[in-house]
């Protein structure tokens, strides 16, 4: 039981700084502050293998240190709460499909579905963040839209690239089989 609890903190560590890399490793500025990035597939990626309370942790804690340490500072509280959400949805969602879904294909459809509606929440959590909390209105909150549609797919796509990899390493796949 103990040991069980440890792997799933060593694997919450390290699923949170591989996000924090990815997301840090390109970034496309935006107009509203924030920045197109590899890092969503793996906070979606993280909710699936690890579950939704470690996956939405490591999520957030790994996307709010790549705010952090790439001088985004005031977007790091809300990218924490945002990216943990976004991985706890994401998590839910697939889970519930891949009870119904078995084959590849349905599987398949189960990560894009799981990454719609993370992605809905990092949408609409930084529409509300920039629009309501940083004040810089509708319009500038509204323009923000598009971009992060566009990190939304790149994010979709990355964990697509890598969940087929990812489910290779036995310590992984066991994990995923606990939180399903």
């Amino acid at each position: 039981m103990k040991s069980n609890r440890t792997l799933k903190i060593v694997l919450t560590a390290l699923m949170a700084a591989m996000t924090c890399i990815a997301t840090m490793v390109i970034k496309v500025p935006s107009p509203t502050g924030g920045y197109i990035h590899l890092g969503d597939g793996l906070v979606l990626l993280s909710g699936i293998i690890l579950g939704p309370i470690y996956g939405g942790l490591a999520a957030g804690i790994g996307s709010m240190f790549a705010d952090i340490f790439s001088g985004y500072v005031g977007f790091a509280a809300a990218t924490l709460i945002i990216k943990a959400l976004a991985a706890i949805i994401g998590s839910i969602v697939y889970h519930l499909f891949i009870k119904l879904f078995h084959n590849t294909i349905q599987k398949l459809i189960a990560l894009v579905l799981a990454g719609i509606c993370g992605g809905f929440i990092v949408t609409s959590g930084y529409f509300i963040f920039e629009g309501f909390i940083m004040g810089l209105g509708i319009g500038t909150a509204l323009s923000g839209i598009p971009f992060n549609i566009i990190q939304n797919v790149f994010g979709i796509i990355v964990s697509i690239v890598l969940m087929p990899v990812l489910g290779k390493v036995p310590v992984v796949k066991e994990m995923m089989e606990k939180v399903a």
